[in-house]
Order: structure tokens, then C-alpha cells, then sequence
């Protein structure tokens, strides 16, 4: 049975529409495009920054992301970003005794806000944070070293193939994968999208697929 469960953010918890729609902005290309070629980059293997090198080819996350704000676009997420799924099926999972984490590749500035939310959650990181990256194993092996539970106890939660079900599934761990977003829209026909234990297309499809594992 699930003893735990462990989130991702982006697309997952966060709707990153307002996120790049900004980055379009800033960069003064209309919206659509900039999301075909993230789209184009995704369908390829490649990473989101790759689609941002197109419009900004010396593209650096960490310091255009204080460009950005500084110009007046918030890089970040506020409430209104949470899916609506999100708070409801933390809550319902909470009730069931589960502990519950929310780890996934975001800047350091990304815990204190998630922890400014109050979600019901007992523990929050990023991979900036641990030095860690998904898909790397040692970022899935230091998730199971912290929760409280066997790792095959242990359920993973996120929307892309690559990154989440993939290398969930190559370190014990068990995994859903979340169908929104562009990732995983466009991975979940891939061959490797069956490896997810669960394929679920809200956030409170879990409590009844753990009741059901758990019964």
C-alpha cells in the first residue's frame, strides 16, 4: 500500500501558462510562437531553455529570470497558478494518513513560496536546493531516503515521462503520471508512459486509485 507520496511542480501542482506567456512577452515574440517552439523542443528530447536560445541565444535561467523580474514580469507563481485539483487532493490524501512531499526541478526561490501557501504538506524542496536534477537516479534515491517508508511504498507524482515516470520506476519507486501540460501530452503515446503504475488526468483520481491499492 502507498505510505507516501511525492509531487512535482511544474505542470503538476503549478499551471506554468503565465510563466511563459511572460518570457514571450519579454522577448517581444507573440505568445503562440514561443509555445510551438517549446512544443517543437519537447517532441525532440530537448529541454525549454533550448526554445528560449531561439529568441535569446546567450539565454541564462538564472540570470535572465532576475532580468525578467527586474522588467517588471514575475518569474514565479503565486495562488492563482495552483491547479485547482491541487489543495482538495493534498487534503484527501493528508486524511489518510499519507505523508507528503513536493520535490521537483525549480530554483531555490521556488520553496518559500510553496511553503508561504500553507499547503498540507510535510515536506517541500527543490532540485537547486539538493544539487540534484531529474532525471539523475541520486535525485530519486535521496527522495526515498528522506520519506518515512519502504521506497516501493513511495509514489511519485508528475507529468513528464522523461523526468518523472521513467527514473521514478528505475529506483523502486512507484509512479503516476499526470496528463497536463505540454509534456506530457505530447509524451503520453510514448512506449515508455505504460511503465507509470497510475495515468491519471486529475490530481483527485489518487485518494480512490490508494484506497483501491490499499484494499
Amino acid at each position: 500500500m502507498i505510505e507516501a507520496v511525492v509531487f512535482d511542480v511544474g505542470e503538476t501542482l503549478v499551471d506554468e501558462t503565465g510563466r511563459y506567456q511572460n518570457w514571450a512577452d519579454w522577448f517581444g515574440v507573440p505568445r503562440l510562437t514561443l509555445m510551438a517552439t517549446l512544443g517543437a523542443a519537447i517532441a525532440t528530447g530537448r529541454e525549454w531553455t533550448d526554445a528560449m536560445r531561439l529568441f535569446r541565444p546567450e539565454f541564462d535561467i538564472r540570470r535572465d529570470a532576475e532580468l525578467l523580474t527586474a522588467a517588471g514580469y514575475p518569474d514565479g507563481f503565486t495562488e492563482a497558478d495552483l491547479y485547482p485539483d491541487v489543495r482538495r487532493a493534498l487534503e484527501q490524501l493528508r486524511d489518510r494518513g499519507l505523508w507528503i512531499g513536493i520535490v521537483g526541478n525549480q530554483p531555490a526561490r521556488t520553496t518559500p513560496i510553496l511553503r508561504a501557501m500553507d499547503l498540507p504538506v510535510d515536506y517541500i524542496a527543490t532540485s537547486d536546493e539538493w544539487g540534484l536534477r531529474k532525471p539523475d537516479p541520486e535525485f530519486f534515491h535521496r527522495i526515498a531516503a528522506i520519506a518515512p517508508c519502504a521506497r516501493d511504498r513511495l509514489l511519485y507524482v508528475g507529468d513528464r515521462v522523461d523526468n518523472d515516470v521513467v527514473p521514478a520506476k528505475d529506483t523502486g519507486l512507484r509512479a503516476a503520471f499526470v496528463v497536463r501540460g505540454p509534456w506530457a501530452w505530447i509524451q503520453r503515446d510514448s512506449p515508455d508512459a505504460a511503465r507509470a503504475d497510475w495515468r491519471i488526468s486529475a490530481l483527485t483520481e489518487l485518494p480512490a486509485l490508494v484506497d483501491a491499492d490499499a484494499a
